[in-house]
């Protein structure tokens, strides 16, 4: 979620969608984001709608959180109707999600699953430090019904954990995925970050030799983006740490398709490869424009081209929502011509490809152009689909405003 939202216009107190919103509910699936807004610490990097104890204040308490985004799953109950909706993902991010009791986490899935029931093949996912969790914990989420873990690795180097505020050890990472495994979670994934200010290749060969090594089915890899107000980019101004370099940045990403393609893992979108059958279908649904609700502090949601995004700070949300009114602090209604370029924009990642029906003329010309270019797979683009070579996905903005334009 970005860290400043959009003005929009006023959202009405009771959450009512527009009913041609409502129309498109049986069109596409629909998903649920569940948003814990809690850490135990402020990475440096990190611009996350999220709050350590300090920073959080009086008036909320982490121990009556769940029941207030239980709230407002009812809430989406009322405002989205009778109509049978089972849920086919639901996502725990953060924040630190298993910073809450696992118990916690459980109760909020269990009154989506009571609310819309979820769908009998559902994915459920929820984020976690690798130091954030016991094997018991991981037991009890199982049990509860979650299906997937997404863990934060990061690196395995201790100079970037370091850099980055990580306050796990190297090796935890690796040793947390096998306690998943133990407890039988099926689908894990370790998220990394490259590009960090004094990692080498070396470094990052270290860091996806772990994770492949770990026996995870999925992997994200980001390019670390230096985010204004951050301590990150305070350290950067003054000098004690170099800028990112995007040179860099773009010979790490070749080193990480290299490694993780060798090892049997397919991109399926820019950032994210997966074996066959771990890919994450919570982000999919994000990517292809399905609906889904976000629930917590800050939490953004789309319904049939309605968008609205909640009030950021969690004693607000608290206050809203024990009065039984919706915590959105603003929203707005997408023109045919904003839902056309977000299509583009977000399904052109994915290595599943784009139709090229959804271009308009000067879409399709640079499309011809791209495929001449090198950036456009030459195959796919004769099957009617706009697929990314690896040279596109490092020029993925580009191709996406030449597209568009």
């Amino acid at each position: 979620m970005p860290s400043t939202p959009p003005d929009g216009a006023p959202a009405p107190l009771d959450g009512t969608l527009p009913d041609a919103a409502l129309a498109e509910l049986a069109q596409r699936p629909l998903s649920f984001y569940l948003h814990v807004p809690y850490c135990s610490t402020r990475c440096g990097y990190c611009d996350f709608n999220t709050y350590t104890a300090a920073e959080l204040g009086p008036g909320v308490s982490r121990a009556s959180y769940a029941d207030q985004a239980i709230a407002e799953i009812r809430l989406a109950r009322r405002v989205l109707g009778d109509v049978d909706l089972p849920v086919q993902t639901v996502f725990v991010g953060g924040g630190t999600p298993t910073l809450l009791p696992a118990g916690d986490l459980g109760r909020m899935l269990g009154a989506v699953r009571e609310e819309f029931g979820l769908a009998s093949d559902a994915e459920v996912t929820t984020e976690a430090n690798p130091d954030s969790v016991t094997p018991e914990a991981l037991e009890l989420l199982r049990h509860s019904g979650f299906t997937r873990m997404s863990f934060g690795m990061q690196s395995t180097a201790p100079h970037v954990l370091a850099v980055l505020d990580r306050t796990h050890t190297p090796g935890r990472a690796v040793e947390v995925v096998a306690e998943a495994r133990r407890a039988g979670f099926d689908h894990v994934s370790l998220d990394l970050i490259y590009g960090t200010p004094g990692e080498t290749e070396a470094d990052f060969a270290g860091s996806l030799d772990a994770a492949i090594g770990s026996g995870v089915d999925h992997v994200s890899a980001y390019s670390l983006i230096v985010e204004d107000g951050t301590r990150l980019a305070a350290r950067i101004r003054r000098g004690e740490l170099p800028m990112t370099d995007d040179d860099v940045a773009a010979d790490r990403y070749l080193q990480a398709e290299a490694a993780l393609a060798g090892a049997g893992m397919r991109w399926y979108e820019v950032s994210n490869w997966a074996r066959p059958g771990g890919q994450c279908r919570h982000n999919l649904a994000y990517w292809r424009g399905d609906h889904w609700w976000g629930v917590g502090p800050g939490a953004h949601s789309h319904v049939g081209g309605v968008r609205w995004w909640n009030v950021r700070h969690p004693v607000a949300y608290a206050d809203r929502v024990g009065v039984g009114h919706s915590p959105a602090q603003a929203r707005e209604v997408l023109t045919e011509s904003d839902r056309r370029v977000e299509d583009v924009l977000l399904r052109l990642r994915l290595s599943e490809g784009l139709p090229l029906s959804v271009l308009h003329a000067a879409g399709l010309a640079a499309a011809a152009r791209a495929v001449t270019d090198g950036l456009l797979e030459p195959v796919a683009y004769q099957q009617e689909l706009a697929v990314l070579t690896l040279r596109g996905r490092l020029l993925a903005d580009a191709v996406v405003r030449d597209l568009t334009d």
